[in-house]
């Protein structure tokens, strides 16, 4: 295991009450009467699109090409801003990003009062502004509890089950590529932390017993620690890792209801917890294809259970 077990269980833990939160919000928009902020609207995908034909296909899945699209896009403007060392407009980015998807998920949450969606704006920009330009380690994991719902929450309207479905693998496999083969998601990581100064995704620095032992030394001695190199381990589970679930639940929760939607969120936390017990130190994986594998199971699963 490549990470203690208690780091694992918290892990674990935010990344199910990720998925829950993400549910929730995702049932409020989906009612009639509750729109998204910030102006933000979709036409709804047909959930129930059939299809009997290669042009069927292409219909119940054209909203798919849009948002592939938008992903290389902006990858490809991370690798070019990274490329030039402009920091400052990623963590900018970043900060804007934040706001938005914490904006929609804190206005479900909160009791619809009087100026609901400036209380979660304001509360929202306080949040960002601490997570991104202070780089608090509470307040950036609290947050990320709510940025995945929220950001789930677009984007959950203009898809169905196949769409959803063709973008894990799709996902899945780039995942692989760029851990496995480019080495491109371990360096992006790396730029994020050091660099930007901000990370999405869960983020939990800890100490080994060996570090902590001799932290304890050097207290009894009482020597100075400002100038002392300490090692400190840091595990990560990124956002997309934590996102695409949401919307996969979210999307299979308004095709077919709340019981089966939990069987995607178990199964994807099943696969997670496979690679993490599974995993070694000091090497990397991709976190989606397990994920994927888990919610497929789900899913084989859920509809063994519909049969019954």
């Amino acid at each position: 295991m490549k990470h203690k077990p208690k780091i694992v269980a918290i892990l674990l833990g935010m990344f199910l009450i990720t998925q829950f939160i993400g549910l929730y919000v995702i049932g409020y928009y989906s009612s009639p009467t509750n729109n998204l902020p910030l102006g933000m609207g979709y036409p709804q995908t047909d959930l129930t699109c059939a299809i009997n034909n290669i042009w069927d296909f292409f219909t119940c899945t054209q909203m798919l090409g849009t948002i592939i699209f938008a992903f290389v896009i902006a990858i490809t403007l991370f690798l070019f801003l990274t490329k030039i060392k402009a920091e400052f407009i990623l963590r900018l980015w970043f900060f804007f990003v934040v706001i938005i998807a914490l904006s929609i998920a804190i206005q479900a949450i909160l009791p619809q009062v009087s100026y609901v969606f400036l209380i979660s704006l304001v509360l929202a920009s306080l949040l960002a502004f601490f997570k991104v330009f202070k780089r608090n380690i509470l307040i950036h994991n609290l947050s990320e509890l709510l940025i995945y719902p929220g950001i789930a929450a677009v984007f959950v309207p203009i898809l169905n089950i196949y769409s959803v479905l063709i973008l894990l693998v799709l996902i899945s496999l780039y995942d692989m590529w760029a851990v496995w083969h480019s080495g491109i998601m371990q360096k992006m990581a790396k730029y994020q932390i050091n660099k930007v100064k901000a990370f999405s995704g869960f983020f939990i620095p800890y100490m080994s017993k060996k570090v902590k032992l001799q932290i304890q030394k050097l207290k009894a001695s009482k020597s100075k620690l400002k100038n002392k190199k300490i090692k400190v381990n840091v595990a990560i589970l990124g956002g997309g890792d934590v996102v695409f679930p949401i919307i996969t639940a979210g999307v299979v929760m308004l095709t077919f209801g709340l019981f089966y939607s939990l069987f995607v969120i178990f199964g994807a936390a099943g696969g997670l917890l496979y690679l993490f017990i599974n995993s070694e130190k000091k090497k990397f994986y991709p976190a989606m294809p397990f994920i994927t594998a888990g919610i497929f199971l789900g899913l084989i699963l859920a509809w063994l259970v519909s049969l019954i």
